[in-house]
């Protein structure tokens, strides 16, 4: 129904995360390049924070808008959607090592048996971070916010574990937390190791930088 509406032009467009047109990136002139990159150009806003931070999060349907939160902090995005590749592992462990500093995961996740284990498998496999929150979803948040549990899954293997840890085998997306929930949560976190006053001074940096070009 919405497709025809689109067609139509009655209803707004929806994103495809999942294909897109690969071509590339050309320009019309120097002048339309120079353009372009005054316009995109940021300088690194995390260099000199005293350690790395990571947004986590398991759905890959939540990077938008955590993008739309975080976004002017530079702060990479790790959308795990399900138990991670190698390859991703490494990526984010080659990606932390090269900052020479502290990395800290600040997380959030469905609470259910592989929603508790996703996070636990990828943080060993990473072998990366030195500190690791997890903002949500836990148990108390589940009764505190009155979110909606599913039956969970007895055939998920993990499932035993949950059950011997919270007395019950349920399943609650993180979808289910109220988005300002969400958004403050992972806002206090980053705001204990956040220092903004060296992101205004970077800040000033990038100003300069970019009225250069």
């Amino acid at each position: 129904m919405t497709a025809v509406a689109r067609r139509n032009g009655e209803f707004p467009d929806l994103i495809d995360t999942t294909r897109w047109i690969h071509q590339p990136l050309a320009f019309a002139s120097a002048e339309q390049a120079l353009a372009w990159l005054r316009q995109s150009y940021r300088h690194d806003r995390t260099e000199t924070q005293a350690v790395s931070l990571y947004i986590g999060v398991k759905k890959r349907g939540l990077v938008l808008q955590l993008e739309s939160w975080f976004d002017r902090l530079g702060v990479p995005i790790l959308p795990l959607g399900g138990y991670v590749s190698e390859s991703f592992a490494t990526e984010v462990r080659r990606d932390a090592e090269s900052q020479e500093r502290s990395a800290v995961l600040v997380y959030a996740g469905d609470f259910d048996p592989s929603g508790e284990d996703i996070d636990r498998d990828f943080i060993e496999r990473a072998g990366c971070f030195d500190e690791v929150v997890r903002v949500a979803l836990m148990a108390e948040q589940v009764t505190e916010y009155d979110l909606p549990p599913q039956l969970g899954k007895a055939s998920d293997s993990r499932a035993s574990a949950f059950m011997r840890k919270h007395g019950t085998l349920v399943q609650v997306e993180l979808d289910a937390l109220p988005p300002d929930v969400l958004r403050r949560l992972y806002q206090e976190a980053i705001d204990r190791y956040w220092d903004a006053t060296q992101f205004d001074a970077v800040m000033q940096t990038e100003l300069v930088e970019r009225r250069k070009l």
